[in-house]
């Protein structure tokens, strides 16, 4: 079975690349133009994996990661954080918010299909250990 991923991008163009990188890469790709649909789409869609922006209208990406994290139905969704800001305090800020892993834009195709695979991966072997269902893995570098 096909994993889902929800893509969370409010720049069409943005969101198209990513979209169709990860569905040639054989995904099942759901899409939100922002936060507020992305927190339902993330209920209603269960998906394996979220990719999401961060500055976003209404509601930016760490924000809808936070409410992720802290709602149950959603807390082991891996959340890959794919944005423009690259700065440290951005990943720290990121990070604090629950964000498995970051990529920062504009990216190699090969190394977000690469990363989404790992994390799907992890997320895999975590929910195999006893004691620890859907445990979220530790969050990887960015290279």
């Amino acid at each position: 079975m096909r994993k889902k991923i929800l893509v969370v991008e409010d720049d069409p163009d943005q969101l198209e690349v990513v979209r169709f990188t990860l569905k040639n890469a054989g995904f099942a790709v759901g899409t939100a133009t922002n936060g507020i649909e992305a927190l339902k789409k993330a209920q209603t869609v269960s998906p394996d994996l979220i990719v999401l922006d961060v500055m976003m209208p209404e509601l930016d990406g760490f924000a809808v990661c936070e409410t992720l994290r802290g709602n149950p139905t959603t807390a082991s969704i891996p959340v890959l954080m794919l944005t423009g800001l690259c700065s440290h305090i951005s990943r720290l800020v990121a990070y604090e918010s629950g964000a498995t892993d970051y990529v920062i834009k504009p990216f190699d195709a090969d190394q977000l299909v690469s990363k989404v695979e790992k994390l799907l991966y992890q997320q895999s072997e975590a929910s195999k250990t006893p004691g620890k269902p859907g445990a979220r893995p530790v969050a990887a570098s960015s290279k």
